[in-house]
């Protein structure tokens, strides 16, 4: 079997799909990574066959900052690299409408790989859950209008589906958190599931580590591992962590991402890092600080560490919500230090075991080999049922 994955090129999105297609290759299949050039090096790390996308003619098409508008750019380079490979089966990210417009084209069957938790309204229940923070009828109202701009302009008739979210999930989404994380008693819409996690980063350099410890130990402080994420306009967190962490209780490793340069403060006990690994300074830490986007958030769960969140916008307010709600996150409230927060997720007894037996449950999903499964059945049935035991519902 022939499968393509393409996915959105951001660690976030591209990390997850590539322990995938590791477990695909595992099987027998044959695998092609269609990918900015910027993320060449991790796919050929992973041991998998990269496409450039360049070569495909996109500029931007696979950045997850441009996915409202590049949806034409998108269907083009999957249309192209899908037929070149002779793909049976492809595997995309949540907001990849060009992917989605191109399997229809093409009659081949694809694969949404999804967030931490569900972005769209429930099939039912959640009618307490706030939209004013979660906005999922929002999102979906948004999504369904870029995807049905990008169908326009591509030249395909528009689509009038009973169930308005069926063409934002292909053949199946596969949400990689926990039915913790959804409202409880909400019901998942029909073909979207949990799978858990499918963590996969490239290898950490040793030497980077050993000196990233080297310079926690000698300040000695409890270490907060801080992963920004981008701010969608909003106040920059850098005057607050520099006022957390200056004279304060902790030191902080910071993770940049995308959220631009760093700001900080001469006396601030913080190591900033740009690193395309998270694992080993998650470890080095005992509470992470995130704006909630579903890596970081995973990844801490995963390895038992209580949470602290501070979103700005997109989907970060709604797993925030999800965290703090799971009682595994406590949020950096506006007027406030925030020591008292990152001191409230070290020492609340409650708190961490509620995120060890969640980081249990997600250590114990089939996760990337359930994915590979349902791609496998997707390429025989367009909407298979799950190969492998998967939640489609919050647990009691």
């Amino acid at each position: 079997m022939n499968v393509l994955l393409c996915t959105l090129s951001d660690p976030g999105y591209l990390y997850p799909a590539i322990a995938v297609g590791r477990e695909l290759r595992r099987r027998g299949n044959r695998v092609s990574v269609l990918c900015r050039s910027r993320s060449m090096s991790a796919v050929h790390e992973a041991g998998l066959t990269a496409l450039p996308a360049e070569q495909y003619g996109e500029n931007h098409a696979f950045s997850v900052g441009w996915w409202p508008v590049q949806g034409p750019a998108q269907y083009a380079a999957v249309l192209s690299a899908a037929r070149e490979i002779r793909a049976d089966v492809l595997l995309t990210s949540v907001l990849c409408n060009g992917a989605l417009l191109a399997a229809e084209t093409l009659d081949v069957p694809i694969v949404v790989l999804g967030l931490a938790a569900h972005l769209w309204p429930y099939r039912s229940g959640g009618a307490g859950e706030p939209e004013s923070v979660v906005g999922r009828q929002w999102r979906l109202r948004e999504t369904l209008r870029f995807y049905h701009q990008a169908r326009e302009q591509v030249g395909l008739p528009r689509r009038r589906d009973r169930v308005p979210y069926q063409p934002l999930i292909g053949s199946g989404l596969l949400l990689r958190g926990d039915p913790a994380l959804e409202y409880p008693g909400a019901t998942l819409p029909e073909g979207v599931h949990h799978v858990g996690p499918c963590p996969w980063e490239p290898q950490a350099d040793p030497d980077a580590i050993e000196q990233v410890a080297a310079r926690v130990a000698r300040v000695g402080k409890p270490v907060v591992y801080v992963h920004l994420g981008r701010t969608f306009g909003a106040d920059s967190l850098w005057p607050r962590l520099n006022a957390m962490f200056t004279d304060g209780p902790f030191q902080a490793i910071v993770e940049r991402g995308r959220s631009g340069p760093a700001c900080l403060d001469a006396g601030a006990d913080l190591v900033v890092v740009r690193k395309p690994w998270m694992g080993p300074l998650i470890d080095m830490s005992e509470v992470v600080l995130t704006s909630g986007t579903s890596s970081p958030v995973l990844a801490a769960a995963s390895r038992g560490k209580p949470m602290v969140v501070a979103p700005a916008g997109s989907e970060q307010p709604l797993l925030a919500e999800a965290c703090r709600r799971a009682g595994i996150a406590v949020p950096l409230t506006a007027g406030t230090g925030g020591a008292d927060a990152l001191v409230c997720a070290r020492d609340h007894e409650t708190m961490r075991a509620r995120v060890r037996s969640l980081g249990a449950r997600l250590n114990g999903t089939a996760g990337a080999a359930a994915v590979a499964a349902f791609v496998t059945s997707a390429s025989r049935n367009p909407n298979p049922s799950p190969a492998v035991p998967v939640s489609s519902a919050r647990r009691s």
